[in-house]
């Protein structure tokens, strides 16, 4: 079908009142999805803030703005809009600094210890301490390895000490230098380039391609342990799985392709269970379906996804159940809301919240009491949602974006309602969509990765990273002393190493 042209030449306008009501009908089709489209490319980019009535124009006091902002948050972010009040939030206190972190105690006395009224000496009543944070830039270390050799006088034998392997062999970086570089390039989205600069301002010499090189060691060094938190989440009764394009340097296209990173989350502690969260990451030179069904081939529980069809043969083999996200039907009708205010989309919106709010009062509670909860409260929202968009889409014209919303939304819901009968289940697919959020926001400094490779080696990496992240560790800290100690370790003595292990025995 041919696209309706943006503008209409006067010569074009045809003279029979049919063809000029076609002709209209298309135009205000093409501008209410450039509409859509602009208020999800505005939301994208400026968030909730710019979602609220000041796109309006109206000009509301105080109060007015208070409870106005609430009700667009209750239709943009469900589970935050509970917590909107008109009361003013108290200001924060501060927080007491780290007790471990090393003092500089410098004191301060009175230029003269001598009472200025009567001149005798006084003596030290109290002290009153103000703690300033302060920062010392980042500090290199050379640790020199001195072997001592010792011989036989007797017999003329000469024997040596043996210092511990280094990371890589014959290289000049330690555990802790190759963790800082890790987590600098994949947690905190810092390029080695950018890098190779900060370290030279210490009169360090260390060029991106040293960097690029132990990288790889270290996703080569690293890789059976995360192989063991993959095989971790793959035990879980229930996954969340999404991907994210990454470009890829393409050699002999003079420009990148679009590689894509698979995240694959099991976090049960919505379900309030003590078993550690864990990410497993893939990366794959395309989007091609086989990736996701070779990455899960062998997973037998439920699959939270979104829509890709990708996923169609997997679920055909009989193993992994799909449950589908309704974060991605409430986000095409908040498009469709900040685009044209329609009636039908904030009914939709408002009963997507109630359900929402239902999830947020029963996070870390039991999966039977959830279950218990879904039946009695969220599935008569959940059946009436679904019957009234039922009701509703053959009434709207056919391609108008809200009819495409509301078959979107009938379609997800038959693969969803599946939720409110297991307790283990989640409402979203938003746990693999924050999994590969640091992703999204690293690529715009990094930019690309420089081969398939490359790819591939960050995906073990964001592996370890975000586990440990998920499990509230010190990934820096956790990191220098695996990399430490798994050249030495046995395939058996890996469990030790992981995240959750190393955080109880510290």
């Amino acid at each position: 079908m041919k696209t309706a042209s943006p503008t209409i030449e006067a010569t074009s306008i045809p003279d029979d009142v049919a063809s000029l009501q076609d002709m209209v009908k298309a135009q205000n089709l093409l501008i209410q999805k450039l509409m859509i489209q602009l208020a999800a490319q505005r939301r994208h980019r400026f968030g909730i803030r710019s979602e609220g009535l000041d796109q309006l124009g109206l000009g509301l006091d105080e109060t007015e703005e208070r409870s106005s902002q609430a009700d667009a948050l209750a239709l943009h972010d469900p589970v935050e809009a509970e917590g909107a009040s008109s009361t003013p939030k108290k200001k924060p206190k501060r927080k007491a600094l780290p007790p471990e972190l090393p003092r500089d105690r410098q004191a301060f006395a009175p230029a003269s210890t001598d009472c200025p009224c009567c001149g005798k000496a006084m003596r030290k009543m109290a002290e009153d301490i103000r703690e300033i944070l302060d920062y010392l830039p980042a500090s290199f270390i050379v640790r020199q390895q001195v072997i001592e050799k010792f011989s036989c006088r007797d017999c003329g034998k000469i024997v040596e000490g043996e210092p511990p392997e280094n990371p890589i062999a014959k290289g000049a970086a330690g555990s802790g230098l190759l963790a800082h570089i890790l987590v600098s390039k994949y947690a905190d989205a810092l390029p080695l380039y950018r890098q190779s600069a900060i370290y030279a301002r210490q009169e360090i010499d260390l060029s991106r391609s040293t960097m690029s090189g132990w990288v790889s060691k270290m996703a080569e060094l690293l890789a059976p342990l995360a192989e063991r938190i993959e095989a971790h989440v793959l035990e879980g009764a229930a996954i969340h799985t999404d991907d994210t394009v990454v470009p890829v340097m393409a050699p002999g296209l003079k420009r990148t392709k679009k590689g894509r990173i698979w995240a694959h989350v099991r976090d049960e502690r919505p379900l309030g269970s003590a078993i550690p969260p864990a990410a497993f990451y893939k990366y794959s030179p395309d989007r091609k379906g086989e990736h996701p069904q070779a990455h899960l081939k062998d997973y037998e529980g439920f699959l939270h996804v979104d829509g890709f069809a990708g996923y169609d043969k997997l679920f055909a083999r009989g193993k992994a159940n799909e449950v589908s996200c309704m974060a991605h039907i409430r986000r095409k009708f908040v498009n469709i809301y900040d685009a044209t205010f329609s009636p039908i989309a904030e009914k939709a919106l408002k009963w997507i919240a109630a359900l929402y709010r239902i999830e947020r009062d029963i996070s870390g509670q039991s999966a039977d009491v959830r279950k218990a909860v879904r039946q009695e409260k969220a599935k008569p929202i959940f059946e009436a949602l679904f019957n009234w968009l039922g009701a509703t889409k053959p009434t709207l014209p056919t391609g108008q974006p809200l009819a495409k919303a509301v078959s979107y939304a009938i379609t997800q819901m038959t693969k969803l309602e599946k939720y409110l009968d297991d307790g283990r289940l989640a409402i979203d697919n938003n746990a693999s969509e924050r999994a590969v959020k640091n992703i999204v926001l690293g690529r715009k400094n990094f930019l690309f990765f420089g081969s398939d490779a490359g790819g591939a080696n960050a995906a073990i990496i964001y592996t370890l990273i975000e586990t440990a992240k998920l499990n509230m560790i010190n990934s820096e800290a956790w990191l220098t002393q695996v990399i430490q100690t798994i050249g030495d370790c046995k395939q058996t003595q890996l469990d030790h190493l992981l995240p959750w292990n190393w955080k109880a025995d510290q």
